[in-house]
């Protein structure tokens, strides 16, 4: 006999066959919510298959039609119209109490992002810092230090978007973002491209700084690959898409590891092996990580060929950018050669 075993209540009871799971709760006495009284016009009774969801029916259309509206995950399911055969069902019911019901409430209003409750997910992840920022901020006055982060913070974030990531936290001077959210084949490329990018962006921008207050910005920065869970965080009001993990934590350390090593920016092995064939690699660095146990291989990144030019783009050339395909070329091609001396010098040491 078919079985559902409720989470948080630790209780499991005995259905029959083909029973839709929001009949079996309230015969059960269960406090199933329900709030459109089981039609499928709303997500309060929506639950969390945490283990048999091959023993749950397909979405009936209405379901179909509502999980598409809220971006709902395979393992989020209506109640009202999940029926459950042939054996045992572990869940968990999401609306526990009157703040979930404000949510979903919400969420079906178009008054929240709909997005799922939690999508493990493997990304890359950046994180850049100010180098001697806090002591340089000292010597200015407060509204200098707002337009000088803005004006920073507006560079890099060019560079991020352009290169197919999003800047999901700030952190005084220092930030994070993340790639492969949609599609994380290219996520590390994509993140090692915009690290370059972001160091050519500031060497553009320190003339600026320097005319206006006498200083150069440095920055370090650090790109890990991993598993994450990526969702919405924070207030109903105010969420923004996020990922927690170790990867992230990771990531933050790397970029630390800048100070340690003297670098700009570096890669973890994980990402290295990523864009081994398109990064320029200066150097290989082995530092410890706070909170880790031994060593880890870092990599010094110092540069990335271009992407290929669009072949739209050829009639727009004028003198100015066919020297910078040219020099674009001419760094794609040092690029190649680069890594194929490395690899010929890796193969000698080990004979």
């Amino acid at each position: 006999m078919p079985q559902i075993h409720y989470l948080p209540d630790d209780r499991t009871i005995e259905i029959d066959d083909d029973d839709i799971i929001l009949e079996a709760s309230l015969r059960a006495d269960i406090p199933h919510t329900h709030i459109c009284g089981g039609s499928a016009r709303c997500s309060t009774c929506r639950v969390l298959i945490v283990e048999g969801l091959e023993f749950c029916s397909p979405r009936t259309s209405p379901e179909e039609e509502l999980a598409k509206k809220l971006r709902l995950d395979p393992e989020i399911r209506l109640a009202c119209q999940t029926q459950v055969a042939g054996g045992k069902v572990i869940l968990r019911r999401l609306a526990i109490d009157s703040e979930d019901l404000e949510s979903f409430t919400d969420e079906m209003a178009g008054k929240l992002i709909c997005a799922p409750v939690g999508q493990e997910k493997k990304i890359a992840i950046l994180f850049a810092d100010i180098r001697g920022f806090t002591a340089f901020a000292e010597s200015l006055l407060p509204y200098d230090v707002i337009y000088i982060l803005n004006r920073y913070f507006q560079k890099m974030g060019y560079v991020i978007n352009r290169n197919g990531g999003m800047i999901n936290n700030y952190m005084g001077d220092g930030f994070m973002a993340l790639f492969g959210l949609e599609n994380s084949d290219k996520a590390a490329e994509q993140a090692v491209r915009a690290g370059v990018e972001m160091l050519e962006e500031l060497e553009k921008l320190n003339p600026y700084f320097e005319t206006l207050y006498r200083h150069r910005l440095r920055i370090g920065i650090g790109i890990h690959c991993g598993w994450v869970v990526v969702g919405n965080l924070g207030a109903s009001n105010s969420q923004t898409v996020t990922a927690i993990g170790d990867a992230v934590n990771f990531a933050s350390r790397i970029e630390a590891a800048n100070k340690q090593v003297g670098t700009s920016l570096l890669i973890s092995e994980e990402t290295y092996q990523e864009v081994k064939e398109l990064a320029i690699v200066d150097r290989r660095v082995s530092v410890p990580i706070p909170g880790k146990s031994g060593e880890y291989p870092l990599y010094e990144v110092v540069g990335m060929p271009p992407l290929p030019v669009e072949i739209e783009e050829i009639s727009e050339v004028n003198e100015k950018s066919i020297w910078q395909t040219f020099v674009n070329n001419l760094r794609a091609l040092y690029a190649v050669v680069y890594n194929w001396i490395r690899k010929i010098w890796s193969h000698i040491k080990k004979l």
